[in-house]
């Protein structure tokens, strides 16, 4: 069926480009960000379950369970922990990825149709930037991987070498030769990052299924494992660990909440899409927490203190062929999430900025650079700063975004776009100068209540103990929470009213409400 906006609408509900052309000479269209067509839609469900097994099966995600374990909860507590926050994170995520599937647009142009075409850039440049802060924490990871089983093949030199601004110059090396490894693997294109996660999600699994077996003979089963007592009980002290590390856990998918277009843009139908990821994200976030809980909690009985780092615990070994296998694992886990998650979109977020200066590969140098200049190690540094100022803040932010966008799509515009006009100028999404007013402003209040009182306890982070702004710090356990409501009601309230606004699928004015 042709739509009188020069599309047309598939019999499964997919919507493409009658003459693609007609957006292909526009300053804010290029290859990477024009719809794809429907040809070339072919991800099934099992490659998107393969997706998020790759990404969630990443050190980051070990160290958030871990991380729990260490800060005094029990195993319980911390698999209940992470097990709603990934519930919670996947509803937002699939509401976001059906203008994806539908349209085949990218998260930077399914922006538009709300912040504006010159807007959309705020929204893209924040996730983007936060991208690059999650691509350097997870390169300074696998360059650590490469770092020690270097050490374990090469000796004492290796791993005892002069230090450099504090550490030894070989693991900077290993960082950058892991840096250069990513950066080959996004230069290949998506069909390279498509085959290279169909092979490594399995092999993840695998590994770590072995060295759960490992820490179960090690530590004499799972009774002495599951014995282990929370620290923090069931009472006041737990809930107000609980509900700031059920927001981080929330946070740390909050980036993909948003931008996964950039990848179901690519699905066979929204059944595939929403199939693959209630299939990949949640089930494998639970499975891998649950691997991450017994294990640290297995460190306990073993070495007496959790070790909530992997590469520190692969490292104890004495085996060199145990350690390489383990660590070889943690590259390979690490270049999945990497790659398909922190490279991948913000190189489409910067290629929005200049659409016809800046392209997929130039953004993802951009990436690559900013992942370094970020300086990842002192987010990584401990699992307050990793939890707590990292994932609870950027969560925040991230929330008010995605109330823009669901209110917008779901809401107000009832999932129908005119796809050509999101890549022209002067038209319906032009807005204000390229920039919607209502969508700014709705943003901008969801992050100064979500993050406004960000604080940290005494000594465990950069935030004053009060918060910034003292009465807004109850808010900031709940961050992500507080910034998608409050941003997603303030621009209803700014957008949704009297007889100005226009009609959600023609874009002409509509008719007053009878009353």
């Amino acid at each position: 069926m042709e739509l009188g906006t020069g599309t047309t609408a598939h019999p499964d509900g997919r919507v493409e480009l009658v003459d693609p052309a007609a957006v292909a000479d526009s300053p804010y269209s290029n290859p990477e960000l024009a719809p794809v067509p429907i040809a070339e839609r072919k991800w099934t469900t099992y490659n998107f379950t393969a997706l998020w097994v790759g990404m969630a099966h990443n050190i980051p995600s070990y160290t958030l369970a871990a991380g729990l374990i260490a800060l005094g909860m029990d195993w319980v507590q911390a698999f209940l922990t992470i097990t709603l926050g990934n519930l919670l994170v996947l509803i937002p995520m699939l509401l976001n990825s059906h203008a994806g599937t539908k349209y085949g647009i990218p998260f930077p142009v399914f922006a538009r149709a709300f912040y504006g075409i010159r807007g959309a850039n705020v929204p893209a440049l924040l996730r983007a930037f936060i991208a690059c802060g999650w691509f350097g924490i997870q390169t300074w990871i696998g360059g650590a991987g490469v770092h020690v089983i270097a050490s374990k093949l090469l000796g004492g030199w290796w791993e005892n070498a002069a230090l450099v601004a504090g550490k030894p110059w070989t693991l900077w090396a290993s960082f950058l030769l892991f840096w250069a490894i990513e950066m080959w693997i996004i230069w290949r294109g998506m069909d390279t990052l498509r085959r290279f996660e169909n092979w490594a999600a399995p092999f993840v699994i695998v590994v770590a299924v072995v060295l759960l077996v490992w820490v179960l003979v090690e530590a004499g089963g799972f009774g002495p494992i599951l014995s282990q007592p929370s620290t923090l009980g069931w009472g006041a002290e737990f809930w107000a660990i609980f509900f700031p590390s059920l927001m981080a856990m929330v946070a740390f998918w909050s980036t993909l909440s948003l931008n996964m277009p950039d990848f179901t843009r690519f699905g066979a139908g929204q059944k595939q899409q929403v199939l693959g990821q209630t299939l990949g994200l949640p089930t494998t976030m639970s499975f891998f927490a649950i691997l991450s809980i017994i294990i640290t909690s297995g460190t306990v009985v073993i070495y007496g203190v959790p070790i909530w780092d992997p590469i520190e615990l692969a490292s104890r070994f004495d085996n060199a062929f145990v350690v390489a296998l383990g660590l070889f694992t943690v590259l390979v886990a690490t270049l999945s999430v990497n790659v398909a998650a922190n490279v991948v979109s913000p190189s489409y977020d910067f290629s929005n900025l200049a659409p016809r200066t800046i392209t997929r590969r130039g953004g993802a140098v951009i990436t690559g650079v900013l992942g370094i200049v970020i300086m990842p190690w002192y987010l990584y540094e401990s699992p307050e700063i990793y939890i707590f100022t990292w994932l609870q803040t950027y969560g925040g932010l991230l929330g008010a975004v995605a109330g823009v966008l669901i209110g917008g799509y779901w809401l107000l515009h009832r999932t129908q776009l005119d796809l050509p006009a999101l890549y022209l100028r002067e038209g319906r999404y032009w807005f204000t100068g390229g920039y919607s007013v209502p969508a700014l402003v709705a943003t901008a209040v969801g992050m100064v209540l979500a993050v406004g009182g960000a604080y940290s306890r005494p000594g465990q982070g950069p935030f004053p103990e009060d918060g910034l702004i003292p009465f807004l710090k109850p808010l900031y356990d709940y961050s992500w929470a507080v910034g998608l409501a409050a941003a997603l009601l303030v621009f209803l309230a700014l957008t949704w009213s009297s007889a100005n606004r226009r009609d959600r699928v023609t874009g002409v004015a509509a008719e007053p409400a009878s009353s």
